[in-house]
């Protein structure tokens, strides 16, 4: 049975990439305008998130997968700036959310960072 961490991460994960594809104008519309090919970065991170949640609840592809949605959050946080210095673009959400994103990423990098510990100190313990 998965710890209830690695649910919760999966369960994250797994809503965020469906609406990647559910709402993937909404997702187009946050990246940077520097990025190209919106379109296609927004339905390849949806599949990652995805991937990730399913491979984190995989005892044998938790370490990669764990190490692989660190990774997404990190390369998905020029979005995440990019939202919150055009709060204009979102009406619907306000722009302290917005804002109070930004650290939140910091937390989900500790809480998978965490929730993979054991995994980690098996095949590292110095980690």
């Amino acid at each position: 049975m998965p710890r209830i961490p690695l649910l919760v991460i999966a369960l994250f994960f797994l809503t965020g990439g469906i609406a990647h594809f559910v709402m993937a104008d909404f997702f187009i519309k946050a990246m940077p305008d520097y990025l190209g090919y919106h379109k296609e970065l927004v339905l390849i991170s949806g599949v990652l998130e995805i991937l990730g949640a399913i491979g984190i609840l995989i005892p044998q592809t938790r370490l990669l997968a764990g190490y692989g949605l660190i990774a997404l959050i990190i390369a998905v946080y020029p979005a995440n700036i990019h939202m919150a210095l055009h709060p204009e673009k979102y009406t619907n959400i306000s722009t302290l959310l917005l804002y109070i994103r930004l650290p939140c990423q910091f937390l989900f990098v500790w809480f998978v960072w965490w929730a993979i510990a054991p995994e980690r100190l098996k095949t590292n313990p110095i980690s």
